[in-house]
């Protein structure tokens, strides 16, 4: 069944893909069944209320099920910043690298004990007939010193588990534990009562 994914990042196209293929869900970009999406604008304060946002808008232009999800980090010693404005912290939207030298700034003297944070990962699916659901997954980890692995994404060279960066993971390695990957498999556990309707 194809179901467009409400995305333009690549990166991410292929961790859905990766996750939910196995389902026999095939996951289709904008470009890729020749539509243009309305770039929405993320106004909720929560990350279930941002997917349902860019969900809805993806189903109700494409007439196709729709799969939109808003993720971030939340950092523990920032009062769980920069949350719904992870992509945009240091204030130009996806700029990874302003975005990490921002976290490192605001960290400054923070001892490592007290640099907990969670990756938390919102997915919504809105069906053409009005039909939805949202899934949420978490990821605890640690806010480290210094950038380290060429892999992943955003804060992914920052945010350590065990010692390393998720940057330093493989995908494979990363999908068992991400929240992202925690999100989708609870999005797995859901979908075929939607799918059997």
């Amino acid at each position: 069944m194809d179901f467009l994914i409400a995305t333009h990042n690549m990166k991410k196209r292929a961790e859905l893909e990766r996750i939910l293929s196995p389902l026999g869900v095939s996951v289709k970009t904008a470009d890729e069944v020749g539509i243009d999406l309305t770039d929405v604008e993320e106004t909720g304060t929560s990350f279930e209320e941002n997917a349902r946002l860019k969900a809805e808008s993806g189903c109700r232009e494409s007439g196709m099920p729709c799969i939109a999800d808003d993720s971030g980090l939340m950092v523990d010693a920032l009062d769980g910043a920069p949350g719904v404005y992870s992509a945009r912290f240091a204030g130009d939207h996806g700029n990874d690298k302003k975005n990490n030298d921002k976290l490192l700034e605001c960290l400054k003297g923070v001892k490592a004990q007290d640099r907990t944070a969670k990756y938390v990962a919102c997915v919504c699916c809105v069906f053409p007939d009005g039909r939805e659901f949202t899934v949420r997954g978490e990821c605890h980890g640690l806010i480290g010193f210094e950038e380290k692995g060429e892999n992943g994404f955003g804060y992914d060279p920052l945010f350590y588990i065990g010692g390393r960066a998720f940057a330093e993971f493989s995908p494979e390695e990363k999908d068992k534990i991400s929240h992202r990957g925690n999100a989708l498999r609870e999005f797995a556990k859901k979908l075929p009562e939607y799918l059997e309707k």
